[in-house]
């Protein structure tokens, strides 16, 4: 058994507390008429049942018999400046394949609930769960590379931390749901140093894929303004200062891409064009998914019947004991006038006479 307050057991001490500390004194002070401390006690043994009641006491049931098993996909993308190499399916930019595979695995997964956490300089969310699909959609249709000046480089644990954020919120919310993740990026890396491990987040992915875009011959990038309509004429990236520094090139890193893929428990695969993506999410079967264990929900059970009926108890006694104490207080009154009435000569319905006279 546990306590599982109704309301903050701090405002239920707020409440209760001080009425619960005046009956004790009441019941306590010196001189009281054993009735009347009687009542006291009453009144601060109902105090503690209602302090007991509203602690909540529970005993803990589990089931088996959860509503559903629901889908989460979270795509996690890149967007930093090497995604605008053109390198992939015809010489078309990778953010291309990234345009062509959301959309596809959307459809591949009819009905699911869909987040996307775009990363380049710094990882936000793009996307929070929806089920409406077409949000990804739009969205893949406006995502552009990072602006060109503001690039500081990469590494690919940058989106480590949202997507964590993501996945464990998912968990806490519905922990039976079934969790995807799909990472898109070219695992390119130009910050130095060792990128974190994404290796924590095994037990929270149920499956999905790392997928890789580029080519190891590499490819050309060219800059972006930020501006909406961005212009495909744009100069390219180069490779240091001064007109004459050659373009920079771009190439996939599918070292670094495979192992981020370890970690998460996924497979890697190597996008190279727009074919089809449903292998990726083939044989995906929740129900199956969710045998594990993760749909038997501990349930709290309220066991208060006993402590309302002790309150309910300790009211009536209450009720009773001052419905008790009216009887006398009537007769002492009756009393009171009664003798007051003698004093005088007079009875209650007594008239005086007219002129004086006797009646």
């Amino acid at each position: 058994m546990t306590l599982r307050p109704l309301i903050g057991a701090g405002w239920l001490l707020l409440l209760l507390g001080p009425p619960l500390v005046l009956a004790v004194r009441e019941a306590l002070r010196p001189g009281r008429s054993a009735p009347l401390r009687g009542r006291w006690w009453l009144r601060s043994a109902a105090l503690l049942a209602a302090l007991g009641l509203g602690l909540g006491p529970s005993v803990p049931t589990t089931t088996d018999q959860e509503m559903g098993v629901a889908v989460e996909i979270f795509f996690v993308v890149d967007r930093t400046g090497s995604m605008a190499a053109e390198d992939w399916g015809q010489g078309t930019p990778r953010l291309d394949g990234v345009r062509h595979d959301l959309p596809a695995l959307v459809a591949a997964v009819p009905g699911a609930r869909y987040s996307i956490i775009g990363w380049d300089s710094q990882a936000t969310r793009q996307l929070p769960l929806t089920t409406d699909g077409r949000a990804v959609g739009a969205w893949t249709q406006t995502v552009q590379q990072e602006i060109t000046a503001y690039s500081s480089g990469s590494l690919v644990d940058r989106p480590l931390a949202a997507l964590t954020s993501a996945l464990e919120g998912a968990a806490d919310r519905n922990p039976s749901h079934v969790r995807l993740v799909f990472f898109l990026s070219d695992g390119e890396q130009t910050t130095p140093g060792e990128p974190a491990s994404f290796a924590a987040l095994d037990p929270l992915v149920d499956g999905g894929a790392v997928l890789g875009y580029g080519t190891a011959q590499g490819g050309p990038m060219r800059s972006y303004d930020g501006s909406l309509d961005p212009d495909p004429d744009a100069a390219y990236i180069l490779d240091g200062d001064g007109a004459d520094a050659p373009q920079a090139i771009s190439r996939i890193d599918e070292d670094t891409l495979r192992t981020v893929a370890d970690q998460l428990g996924v497979p890697y695969v190597h996008r190279t064009g727009p074919d089809e993506v449903t292998s990726l999410v083939a044989g995906l079967d929740p129900e199956e998914i969710a045998t594990d264990g993760r749909r038997e929900q501990t349930l709290w059970s309220a066991v208060t019947w006993p402590i309302a009926l002790v309150l309910v108890a300790l009211l009536a006694a209450e009720a009773w004991s001052v419905a008790g104490s009216w009887t006398p207080v009537r007769r002492r009154a009756a009393r009171r006038s009664a003798t007051g009435n003698a004093a005088t000569g007079s009875a209650p319905n007594d008239r005086a006479a007219p002129d004086g006279g006797a009646p």
